[in-house]
């Protein structure tokens, strides 16, 4: 399987999720804010999901409108870009509230 294939571009999102929920487990947003060795990981999980997005392109737009891919491609940008810009609250909001719809998009594309 090439690295540019699909399933394996939505495993390697899977897995990106899987270890930003590790990285959080047990944490609050204030520990989240105290803790630089935690938000240095999942930032940096962050960049490879919307990597591995940007090289999918548009295929899964259409069938998971809620995970809103062309945000999360442009995400990416802003982190490897204007990381100095991120605030840490906006990683944690997207680690809480927008990555289990990722997760769940994932998996019923792997399902396939």
């Amino acid at each position: 399987m090439s690295s540019s294939d699909p399933r394996r571009r939505i495993e390697d999102m899977l897995e990106q999720v899987l270890r930003i929920e590790s990285h959080i487990a047990g944490l609050g947003l204030e520990t989240f804010r105290a803790n630089a060795l935690a938000q240095d990981a999942v930032e940096r999980c962050l960049e490879r999901i919307c990597e591995a997005a940007r090289k999918i392109g548009d295929m899964l737009d259409e069938r998971h409108p809620d995970v809103d891919f062309a945000n999360l491609r442009r995400f990416g940008s802003i982190l490897r870009h204007d990381y100095g810009d991120v605030d840490v609250e906006i990683i944690w909001n997207v680690a809480i509230d927008r990555l289990p719809l990722l997760k769940e998009a994932c998996r019923a594309e792997l399902e396939r």
